[in-house]
């Protein structure tokens, strides 16, 4: 039930998934600011009040490993997120657990050992468990007039999100990840990878953002 849920995964949960997190909750937040903006004009739409991304969606992540349970996001990771308008108070990191993948709307991983990592936790998840690359690469091939009609309430994100993930897994038809959907790890390696990495994220959410709430 709302709101859509999605769970982040990667190895350590300091890095690529919390990017992922955040950049997904301000991808939202644009399209909300969007639809208030078009609701200063005025007219019966301008009445409707426009909800706060929480109510819409719940966007977290965890790892596949427990070493850095507790610590802050990675700093370069975070320079990411704030240069970008995102927000990085409160995070902690933690490891992954099986109920966080009972209650997913949609698994988003950073590569696909990691996929097959959740899905030996819960194959039942395979429908709604995909590579963040793989999932970005799919996307486009839903024909999204087919989707239930999008309205930023909560009911209506939730219905449209778990209907653009079934749609995207029988786009996929049981094929497997390519190598190219895999995102790089980017720990150690300088700003330069973390910036590659969070616009590849970047790429992902924001076209699940528009997705959801066009």
């Amino acid at each position: 039930m709302p709101p859509f849920t999605v769970l982040h995964v990667c190895m350590g949960n300091i890095c690529r998934s919390p990017m992922a997190e955040r950049l997904l909750v301000l991808a939202v937040r644009e399209r909300l600011d969007r639809l208030a903006l078009d609701r200063l004009e005025p007219g019966p739409a301008s009445a409707v009040p426009v909800p706060e991304e929480e109510a819409l969606l719940h966007s977290h992540s965890a790892g596949t490993g427990g070493w850095h349970a507790g610590e802050e996001m990675n700093p370069p990771a975070a320079r990411q997120v704030v240069a970008r308008g995102g927000d990085v108070d409160g995070f902690a990191a933690r490891k992954l657990r099986s109920d966080q993948i009972d209650a997913a709307d949609l698994v988003l991983t950073a590569t696909a050992d990691q996929q097959e990592y959740v899905l030996a936790l819960r194959p039942d998840a395979v429908e709604r468990t995909f590579v963040l690359g793989e999932f970005g690469r799919l996307l486009p091939a839903v024909n999204r007039d087919l989707l239930p009609p999008a309205q930023p309430t909560p009911d209506a994100v939730y219905a449209r999100g778990v209907a653009l993930v079934a749609a995207v897994a029988a786009a996929r038809g049981g094929a497997a990840p390519q190598p190219g959907d895999d995102l790089d790890d980017p720990w150690g390696r300088g700003d330069h990878t973390f910036s590659r990495v969070a616009d590849e994220i970047e790429e992902t959410v924001e076209a699940l953002g528009v997705a959801l709430l066009p």
